[in-house]
């Protein structure tokens, strides 16, 4: 079993839908700066919050908030 996680800032506001069951989805994009890279480069992880955690998401997050996602 493997654990990720992931600390960066949003890149822009979370987005939220949902699907034809009713249930919410929230998705948004998380930037990480690469500790040894001279050139500021960083790596995006698409993330994808279901249910009562993805409307929390949608409610408190915004672009250039730090966030800390575990999955």
């Amino acid at each position: 079993m493997n654990k990720l996680t992931i600390i960066g800032n949003l890149t822009r506001d979370p987005e939220l839908r949902t699907t034809q069951t009713g249930l919410n989805v929230c998705s948004f994009t998380v930037a990480v700066n690469r500790r040894r890279s001279k050139d500021n480069e960083a790596d995006y992880f698409r993330v994808t919050a279901w249910r009562e955690l993805g409307d929390i998401c949608y409610k408190y997050l915004a672009k250039g908030r730090k966030v800390a996602v575990t999955g």
